[in-house]
C-alpha cells in the first residue's frame, strides 16, 4: 500500500500496543516502524532495475526480517527513553514487531505482493485492493487523529482507535468478498462469449474498488476487460493485445531478460516502436489515455553486447491527469 497509509497503520498498531503506558509516542515510532520496510526502495539508486524489482517488498517485508529488526528497534527507542522508564525493552520490541508485520501482511492483498516467507521462492498477492485505496485510508486516517488528541489513557481514545482497526479490517474483508464477485462474472462472460481462455486474473483499479479489471490469457494474445458494481449490464467488452512474445526468443536467455519474465509470471507481452524493443508488465493495468500503453514497462536494451532492462516510469503529469482518471471514473459509474 502506499506510504500514507502504512503510516496510519502503523500509529493504530502502535497506539494498541502501547499507547497507555507512553502516550502519543507510540503513535509516533509506530508511524516510523510502518514506513521501515519500505526503504528498500532506496535499492534503485545503486542496483539494476531487475534486482531492485526482485528487492522491492523482498527480505525487508519477510517475518525473518520482521523477527531480526523488531528486537534491534524496541531496544534503540527503549534507550532513548531509558530515564522516563515508562515501557520495557521487550515493550519496545513488541510495538515493532507488530508495526513491521502488519506492512507486509497489508501489503500482500495488494498486485506487486510480498515475499512474506523468504527466503522461500513464494511472493503473496492476493490482488483484492489497489495499491491506493482512499476508501481504505481516509476513514482510518480521521479515527487515528481523533483519537491523537483525546486524552492519554481514556476510553474515547481506545474506542477510537480500535475503530479505525475495525473498519478498514472489515473494508478489506469486503473487497475479498468483491474479488470473487467479480471473478464469476468475468468468468460467466467469457463462458457465454465461448472464448477460449487460459486463465483469468482480476483486481480493482486505481482509488476505488468499485471497478474491476480483468486480465484473461489466451493461446496467442491476452484479453483486458473492465466490470463495474454499477453496471446494469454484465456484458463485458475485452480489448485484445497480441502477446508477441517470440519477439524475444532470440534474447529470451539473457539473464536480465530471463529474471524479468520470471517477474511478471508470464503476464507480459513484448511491443516494437522505432526499432526498440519493449517488454510490458500486464498486471498493473493500462495507462488509460487510449493508447496501447500499460504502466510498467521494460525497454530491453543491448548495451556492449548484453541485454540489459531499464524500467520506464509512467509519465504521469498533474496537469493532465484528468485524462486519465477521468475515463476510469466515468466507467466506474455504470454502462447504463
Amino acid at each position: 500500500m502506499d506510504s500514507l497509509t502504512q503510516i496510519v497503520l502503523g500509529a493504530s498498531v502502535g497506539e494498541a500496543t502501547l499507547g497507555r503506558k507512553v502516550g502519543n509516542k507510540a503513535m509516533l515510532w509506530g508511524a516510523i516502524a510502518g514506513t521501515i520496510p519500505d526503504l528498500d526502495v532506496i535499492g534503485r539508486s545503486f542496483l539494476d532495475d531487475v534486482t531492485a524489482l526482485e528487492w522491492h517488498r523482498g527480505f525487508s517485508h519477510s517475518l525473518v526480517f520482521c523477527l531480526i529488526a523488531a528486537p534491534l528497534m524496541g531496544w534503540l527507542v527503549h534507550r532513548i527513553y531509558r530515564r522516563k522508564n515508562e515501557a520495557s525493552v521487550r515493550d519496545w520490541s513488541l510495538l515493532m514487531f507488530l508495526c513491521f508485520v502488519t506492512h507486509p501482511l497489508l501489503d500482500c492483498h495488494t498486485t506487486w505482493g510480498t515475499q512474506f516467507f523468504w527466503p522461500f521462492d513464494l511472493r503473496i498477492a492476493y490482488n483484492n485492493i489497489n495499491v491506493v485505496d482512499p476508501i481504505y485510508t481516509l476513514p482510518f486516517l480521521v479515527l487515528v487523529l481523533m483519537a491523537l488528541f483525546a486524552r492519554r489513557g481514556s476510553a474515547r481514545r481506545k474506542k477510537l482507535n480500535r475503530l479505525g482497526l475495525i473498519i478498514s479490517s472489515v473494508y478489506m474483508v469486503i473487497t475479498i468478498a468483491l474479488k470473487g464477485v467479480t471473478y464469476q462474472v468475468f468468468k460467466t462472460s467469457l463462458d457465454d462469449k465461448e472464448v477460449d481462455y487460459v486463465s483469468i486474473s482480476n483486481r480493482p483499479t486505481m482509488f476505488n474498488s468499485i471497478l474491476w479489471t480483468a486480465n484473461v490469457e489466451t493461446k496467442d494474445s491476452f484479453l483486458i476487460g473492465y466490470y463495474s458494481l454499477l453496471d446494469e449490464d454484465q456484458n463485458i467488452q475485452y480489448r485484445g493485445y497480441a502477446k508477441h512474445q517470440e519477439r524475444i526468443d532470440d534474447i529470451r536467455d539473457e539473464e536480465q531478460i530471463k529474471r524479468l519474465i520470471y517477474i511478471t509470471k508470464g503476464w507480459y507481452l513484448i511491443q516494437e516502436k522505432d526499432g526498440k524493443r519493449y517488454l510490458c508488465d500486464l498486471r498493473f493495468g493500462e495507462m488509460g489515455d487510449g493508447t496501447e500503453r500499460f504502466v510498467f514497462t521494460h525497454e530491453l536494451r543491448e548495451v556492449d553486447g548484453e541485454w540489459q532492462v531499464h524500467s520506464i516510469d509512467p509519465e504521469f503529469e498533474f496537469d493532465n491527469m484528468w485524462d486519465y482518471l477521468g475515463p476510469m471514473f466515468d466507467r466506474m459509474l455504470g454502462n447504463k
